[in-house]
């Protein structure tokens, strides 16, 4: 096992600065602004640490009334709403704690009087990496009974997958089921989940101050956050300037790979690897004028929705989605189209028909397929708002300055006999240099390199999924990390699309690469996976694992990541010597511990 994380010189013995090391591993940045106000707090008292502490305790209870607002998320979105929420009723004088899913002790659950879940919903009806343990605990036989919980759930989800914010109706259920009562109904919030939640939030804030209303809040309220305003943001984005945009496939492959290097030079825009960049996009011109053409509109007829008044053109172009189909987007074309095959489409019974054509369609198919007539108010107030694509930075502050890259896969196909594009991709891929992209940046504390840079690190990330390990390297080479760094890549073939050839094997020159495994797999009869490669060399990889290495794993949710877990249990069966229940409870503890991460899409 490695030695634990190096500290700055400080002035504690020695043996408490290892104490400290070993509990500030692993806490995200809301728990760290909150231990870093604690301690301030304890060091402005003229009394010792000792008896700060035990009169604190004194004064507060263990069962002292509080709001617990939990949160469980994969790209930042239920975070972002649970920090709101929980800034609001600490605003009001709420006592209030915030914790992302996998570092909230279960074990007090059965002391929770008032808690709120804000959790996401991913691919096939699965929860987020950081809320499996919280999730599997509370649908588990050691869940508690609960008949003194009072509880809210806001789920979030994407209602063009066919399990639509399961997750956070399973634990509704589940918390009812244990003897808790609603504060609220449940809230499911679709991607534009804004509208939903924030009536939501409004509303469970209400009936928390009813429920600790009378009930002391705590003397001093410690801020969740420090109260700086971040110049850009989600809502604010930065213009980015365009500095290289660069095909890094050849013309031969299927696949159209773009590097993308973008200009963060006085934005004060600062990322950690690991990060993401949020892209505003613009959907294609081609693809809007169709949409218009299709459905004999005026381009220029002004449109309102809300207090907002614009052209039509302008709400397809940049604020409304139609790259992507949605269930109420066709269950409303449906109805105009008395449309008899698309109403059977939605009916319980063909669920796997009407999610091929959610993954099949974009909206011009389903208008071209199913023509129907929509006036322009009706059409801009049926689709979704467009949002932002996030894209793993390919880059390290430290190696590049004030850039960000980004590797990104172009989406460009023909289907029903004319051209589809992805929103964001073809947007990025469109631009010329010194053009200019609106970003942002979404922080992600679950997928970080190891504070000990001591520490062994093992990379799996197939196709586009390898731009953050080009962020881990040139971090961990700029850092000094002496632990070993193992990439395994994959893509269709070795000479059209191996991405960043020539910087890995420059890496491994110079030795900040330790060692690459690649898996290119159509150049054979037999398809060769990144998978495949783990279990292959799954003695020197359990190895590394039991030697304290942190794993990662990045790109497509649907069949790879899944495959890879299941490859690593089986390593931990044959090479550990475990059976098939301990060897998944193995990785399913390296995830708790925060050495198994996964930024999967």
């Amino acid at each position: 096992m490695s030695a634990p994380p190096a500290l700055p010189l400080i002035p504690l013995p020695e043996a408490k600065s290892g104490e400290l090391a070993r509990l500030v591993e692993g806490l995200d940045s809301a728990s760290l602004w909150w231990l870093s106000g604690y301690a301030a707090g304890l060091a402005s008292q003229t009394t010792t640490v000792a008896r700060a502490v035990a009169g604190a305790l004194a004064k507060e209870p263990v069962n002292a009334p509080r709001l617990s607002v939990v949160y469980g998320s994969q790209t930042g979105n239920a975070k972002r709403l649970a920090e709101q929420l929980a800034q609001k009723a600490e605003a009001v004088g709420l006592q209030v704690r915030l914790l992302r899913a996998d570092a909230y002790p279960t074990r007090e659950l059965k002391n929770e009087r008032l808690l709120v879940v804000v959790i996401s919903t991913q691919g096939e009806g699965e929860p987020p990496d950081d809320a499996r343990g919280f999730v599997e605990f509370l649908l588990g036989k050691r869940a508690p009974e609960l008949k003194e919980l009072k509880f809210g759930v806001l789920g979030l989800g994407d209602s063009s997958y066919p399990l639509f914010c399961e997750i956070g109706r399973k634990l509704d259920l589940r918390l009812a089921e244990l003897g808790a009562t609603r504060l609220l109904d449940r809230a499911d919030a679709d991607v534009d989940f804004e509208r939903v939640a924030k009536p939501w939030a409004e509303r469970a804030l209400q009936l928390a101050r009813e429920q600790l209303k009378g009930q002391a809040p705590l003397a001093t309220v410690t801020p969740l956050r420090p109260a700086a305003v971040l110049s850009w943001s989600r809502e604010k984005p930065y213009a980015a300037e365009v500095i290289t945009n660069q095909r890094i496939t050849a013309r031969a492959s299927d696949k159209d790979i773009r590097h993308v290097e973008l200009s963060l030079e006085g934005s004060g825009l600062a990322y950690e690897p690991g990060d993401a960049l949020g892209i505003w996009p613009r959907n294609p011109p081609a693809l809007v004028d169709a949409v218009i053409a299709q459905l004999r509109l005026d381009p220029n007829a002004p449109v309102a929705i809300g207090d907002v008044t614009q052209p039509l053109r302008l709400w397809l172009s940049e604020q409304r989605e139609i790259t992507r189909l949605s269930r109420p987007l066709i269950a409303q074309h449906a109805a105009l189209a008395a449309s008899a095959e698309l109403n059977r489409l939605l009916s319980p019974d063909h669920a796997a028909q009407l999610q091929k054509l959610l993954a099949d369609y974009q909206v011009i198919d389903l208008l071209r397929a199913y023509p129907a007539a929509w006036s322009a108010e009706e059409l801009v107030a049926a689709l979704r708002p467009l949002t932002p694509r996030l894209y793993s930075i390919a880059s390290s502050q430290k190696a590049v300055g004030d850039e960000a890259h980004l590797t990104v896969a172009h989406v460009a196909y023909e289907a029903f006999g004319s051209a589809h594009w992805g929103a964001a991709s073809h947007y990025l891929a469109s631009q010329d240099e010194a053009g200019r992209v609106p970003v942002f940046i979404e922080h992600n504390e679950r997928f970080r390199l190891p504070r000990d840079g001591a520490r062994d690190i093992i990379m799996i990330g197939p196709g586009t999924g390898v731009a953050p390990f080009r962020g881990f390297v040139q971090e961990r080479d700029a850092t000094g990390a002496s632990g070993r760094n193992w990439l395994l890549f994959g893509n269709p073939h070795f000479r059209t699309d191996f991405l960043y050839q020539l910087e890995w094997q420059d890496a491994l020159r110079r030795g900040s690469l330790t060692r690459l495994d690649l898996a290119f797999s159509r150049d054979q009869a037999d398809k060769v996976y990144v998978q495949q490669r783990l279990r292959e060399h799954g003695g020197e990889l359990y190895g590394w694992l039991e030697g304290g290495a942190h794993l990662y794993v990045c790109g497509d949710a649907t069949r790879m990541a899944k495959d890879v877990h299941a490859a690593l249990i089986e390593v931990a069966i044959t090479h550990g010597g475990k059976s098939p229940e301990d060897a998944a409870a193995y990785v399913n503890q390296l995830q708790q511990q925060g050495r198994y991460a996964r930024d999967v899409y």
